[in-house]
């Protein structure tokens, strides 16, 4: 690709993404680089060629980038991890075609419109593979695999329309995010149990119960304490904390 086909393509993604592709002229193009209208035409032959080598050039990266990684070795928990990292980072190597090839492909002609939507759908089952071959070895949830490839990618492909470079997050960071929250999503109930902090939950009613039943002073909501005994002393069975009944434990 010549630097100037670069440039040409660099504008349209900007344009295309900030106005839409059926809201650009090829006049506008032409302008934003500074041409002539028939200028422009001697270095493209329509706007949709300009989309469609946006489009496809944006798909052969993402595949590039992700394949490899499905097809690879090691725990499918690892390689989904990448996976996520790998398209996140193709994502923010260029927002404005990322944008462009995930919500304005379907501008193209019948033909290629097409042909990348069985781009779309190979790529989309690469991620289905992975976490088929997750649960099959007990790394992950018992989950539909197309409806949560569907999840992960819908929930990583809305990042050109917030993330920004100078933000607070480097992009490395972004996609670990996406992905501990991913893989937490998916992993198995055992496994997500043997994550969360042993002890009494902290959730209270309005009464000021715990959902265990316990008070915030300690006494439950019958009066016995945690540790058994009322709030006066005695126990739920009816003997003292000093191990005395209310007659007496012997009957005295």
């Amino acid at each position: 690709m010549t630097a100037r086909r670069r440039q040409i393509e660099d504008v349209a993604s900007a344009l295309f993404s900030e106005r839409g592709y059926a809201a650009t002229s090829m006049r506008d193009i032409a302008r934003a680089l500074d041409l002539q209208g028939g200028s422009l035409y001697a270095h493209i032959p329509s706007k949709e060629a300009v989309l469609w080598s946006i489009v496809d050039d944006a798909a052969r990266r993402f595949h590039a980038a992700v394949r490899p990684v499905a097809d690879g070795p090691g725990p499918a928990t690892e390689r989904l991890r990448a996976m996520i990292h790998a398209h996140v980072l193709v994502l923010a190597e260029s927002l404005e075609r990322a944008s462009v090839y995930l919500f304005e492909w379907t501008f193209l002609g019948p033909e290629r419109r097409e042909q990348v939507a069985r781009s779309r759908a190979a790529y989309q089952a690469l991620f289905e593979q992975v976490i088929a071959e997750g649960r099959a070895a007990g790394e992950l949830a018992d989950a539909d695999g197309k409806l949560a490839a569907i999840f992960v990618l819908s929930a990583l492909n809305g990042l050109p329309r917030w993330y920004r470079p100078d933000g607070p997050l480097p992009v490395g960071a972004v996609a670990e995010h996406f992905a501990g929250m991913v893989l937490g999503g998916l992993a198995r109930r055992d496994q997500a149990e043997t994550r969360l902090p042993a002890g009494p939950t902290r959730v209270r009613r309005g009464d000021g119960t715990r959902v265990d039943g316990t008070r915030v002073d300690g006494t439950r909501v019958d009066g016995t304490r945690v540790d058994g005994t009322r709030g006066e002393g005695t126990r739920g069975d009816g003997t003292r904390g000093e191990g005395t009944r209310g007659t007496r434990a012997m009957g005295e």
